[in-house]
């Protein structure tokens, strides 16, 4: 009937079990791979160590914005490239449309940082300013955003690389999914080991890119020396030159949302405002104005070296790039722009171009961090705020938000592979979430200071209210223009996915929440005599038995103690000669427990219990059910394969029937002791969990406690779970 079944959840019933100790073989197996990949776990009263300096917080929060110098100069150039290469004209008046754009973004938020430096960022502005809607509004814009972030860095990234290893081209899709669990695998060792291992890279690109703009200006202007790019010779063909009047206008729109993307993972500083070491406004402010003035400057320098070196660019490189008169064909790949310049500056093949090339790689790959940070540390928030699932809320062993970095890992690869790394393609589903939540956030600013002016009396502190304000004010009127250009001009291009994915985002944390809200209010006690009133008339005790073994008489003799009302002895009549038998055993044993038969003919286990435990709760409404399951615990892997789970099964269809409580009475095995005592071993070095587990006893006080509760049960008659002797 119900064979004792190892437990996957034990609780302690006997003198000689000293905790609960779950030994799984699963825990086993991976526990060696996981301390290798991840490290040693950490204590919680070590979180104060991974918080980070400037130096460090600069490539964590800000490799995003640096490393879109690598593709957004190149977008720009792409949309201008319609209407012909006369149109490449236009792109320093875009360029400076970005970078007043990109100074007022982070302006912005240096005030958002020192209102709100809580770690909430937009999120926790909108809410507590615009209302809970709004609120989500940007939640669901940001947590896109951050999925989105990862899949175009990490193919861009690619395609760069590519630009120097044909095999990376050509298996790109692969090559973007193994550098995500890669880089999955670095967050999972926490925030601080990944910003060190990421910091290298990122000030490489910077030196890179900035000695790139230098040597390009002494060639060009001090030296005279020509630079030209490997496209430099290629035409352009084009059945939209000559664009005027709106359709000129459309285009100069969409070419400057498309170099907007410039501006993704600005808001990244503003949420991860508590990984700052103190002063952690101070410092926030001070890594995003250091941000903004390096982004701004690599890419007006870029754009303008494109300019000089004669970089020709397509939408459609197979059919409108002109090589000698020819189309490219579709095995032509296109270089990104700041390849092409490197070439033009540092020549093809030099030292110095391979060094930006790999640098530029790098850093498009660990931009991703960005995301990598944001998301986890977002997604807790809203955790705590009960609109997403209340794992993303744990930190793991590493004290990072290990479960939320998992998630975003997923998304981002399934977006990869969807979109078969192709960065131009997932650009355009970009920006939208980024500046959804600029403007909101930006506008809940400029209510927040109203609020604090309303009181504020001292003029000193007005005046700052008010700069302030004026700043956020222009910030939202901005951003919420770009919000607008960026709606029209890319949701045919794909903007309408990224929408789509906000309105599923806003619809899940919104039914979580009703979940969760619904779920308290039906656990509330609001009336503190109504336990009192809804207390049970009387406990029915059922132990279930197969056979008369040692499990089943510790189960008895546990149902004992619980001193039930009634309590009787269930078994199922599965085999006739094996039910015969327990009957003769019983009735020899003389066991006063009376003992119940219920038949099944369909030689089922958990059905005929079930209807049994219901038919008693129907006669007796008032009356609980207490179902004893003996169980016993064994060590070995292969061992959990050699035993039927009829137990766990019939534990769980119990667990959903009203009024029924479920006690498992486990029984310990030779073989659970020795898993027990690897455990205890384990928990010597550094076992995961050991930080919510709280210190280990030492080993050989383990091994005494557990000899002296075998000699308890020994002197009881030998009988495993007779109780020792009292007031001890």
């Amino acid at each position: 009937m119900c064979t004792p079944v190892p437990s996957s959840n034990q609780r302690a019933v006997s003198a000689s079990h000293e905790g609960p100790h779950t030994i799984l073989c699963v825990s086993r197996m991976t526990d060696v791979p996981k301390r290798l990949l991840l490290g040693r776990a950490l204590r919680s009263d070590r979180l104060s160590h991974t918080l980070l300096p400037k130096r460090v917080a600069l490539p964590v929060f800000a490799s995003d914005p640096l490393s879109s110098v690598a593709y957004a100069p190149g977008e720009v150039l792409l949309v201008l490239s319609v209407a012909g290469t006369s149109a490449y004209h236009f792109s320093p008046w875009i360029a400076g449309a970005v970078v007043v754009l990109m100074f007022t973004v982070v302006a912005s938020y240096r005030q958002n940082v020192h209102a709100y430096p809580s770690g909430g960022g937009d999120y926790e502005v909108a809410t507590t300013n615009l209302g809970r809607r709004a609120g989500l509004t940007v939640a669901s814009a940001l947590l896109v955003d951050y999925v989105l972030t990862v899949a175009v860095s990490i193919s861009s990234g690619v395609e760069n690389l590519g630009s120097a290893i044909p095999f990376v081209v050509e298996h790109k899709t692969l090559c973007a999914v193994a550098v995500i669990v890669l880089l999955t695998l670095m967050n999972l060792r926490g925030v601080r080991e990944s910003g060190k291992l990421f910091a290298i890279p990122t000030y490489c690109f910077v030196v890179g890119v900035l000695g790139l703009i230098v040597w390009g200006v002494v060639r060009g202007a001090l030296l005279g020396q020509e630079m030209k790019a490997p496209t430099a010779d290629f035409h352009i063909h084009s059945t939209q030159t000559g664009l005027g009047g709106m359709a000129l206008a459309f285009l100069l729109l969409r070419a400057f949302s498309s170099g907007c993307a410039a501006l993704t993972g600005v808001e990244a500083i503003s949420n991860g405002v508590p990984a700052f070491r103190k002063p952690k406004s101070r410092n926030a402010a001070t890594t995003l104005a250091l941000m903004g003035g390096i982004a701004v400057t690599m890419f007006c320098g870029v754009i303008a070296l494109a300019l000089v070196t004669d970089v020709k660019m397509a939408e459609n490189p197979a059919t409108d790039l002109l090589i000698n008169g020819h189309a490219a064909g579709s095995d032509y790949h296109q270089n990104p722009v700041i390849s092409q310049v490197a070439a033009a500056v540092f020549g093809d093949g030099t030292l110095p171009f391979l060094f930006l090339a790999a640098a530029t790689a790098l850093v498009l790959f660990l931009a991703a961090n960005t995301a990598y940070n944001g998301f986890p540390l977002l997604g807790s928030i809203l955790a705590q705020d009960r609109y997403l699932p209340r794992q993303l809320h744990t930190r793991g062993d590493r004290l990072a938000f290990s479960n939320g970095i998992v998630l975003l890992a997923g998304a981002a690869a399934i977006l990869v592979v969807i979109y078969d790394a192709d960065s131009t393609r997932l650009i355009q589903l970009y920006i939208v979430g980024v500046f959804v939540s600029f403007t909101l956030s930006q506008t809940g600013m400029v209510r927040h200071w109203n609020r604090l002016l309303t009181t504020e009396t001292d003029p000193a502190r007005r005046r700052h209210m008010h700069r302030s304000r004026a700043i956020n004010a222009f910030g939202a009127f901005l951003t919420g223009v770009v919000l607008v250009v960026v709606l029209i001009t890319k949701f045919s291009h794909g903007a309408w996915v990224s929408l789509l994915g906000m309105a599923l985002f806003y619809a899940l944390m919104t039914s979580i929440r009703r979940h969760y809200d619904g779920v308290s209010d039906e656990l509330s006690a609001e009336d503190p005599d109504e336990a009192a009133r809804a207390r049970p008339s009387a406990v029915h005790s059922i132990v279930l038995v197969s056979k008369i073994h040692k499990p089943t008489l510790r189960a008895l003799r546990y149902a004992r103690l619980m001193r039930s009302d009634t309590m009787e002895a269930v078994t199922v009549n599965v085999d006739h000669a094996e039910t015969e038998q327990l009957r003769r055993d019983w009735d020899e044993r003389g066991i006063d427990i009376p003992l119940t038969i219920l038949d099944s003919p369909y030689r089922e286990i958990s059905r005929p219990v079930i209807d049994y435990v219901k038919r008693l709760r129907k006669e007796q409404p008032r009356e609980v059910v207490s179902v004893f399951i003996p169980e016993y615990v064994v060590g070995r892997w292969y061992e959990h394969l050699l035993h039927n789970q009829s137990a766990l099964r019939l534990k769980g269809r119990l667990l959903f029937t009203p009024g029924v409580m479920v006690t498992s009475v486990p029984y310990q095995l030779e073989s659970s002791e020795l898993a027990r005592r690897r455990a205890r071993r384990r928990e010597q070095w550094n076992a995961p969990g050991a930080v919510r587990r709280g210190p280990a006893t030492p080993h050989r006080k383990a091994t005494k406690a557990s000899k002296e509760s075998r000699g308890s049960e020994k002197g009881n008659g030998g009988r495993p779970g007779m109780p020792g002797p009292r007031g001890k």
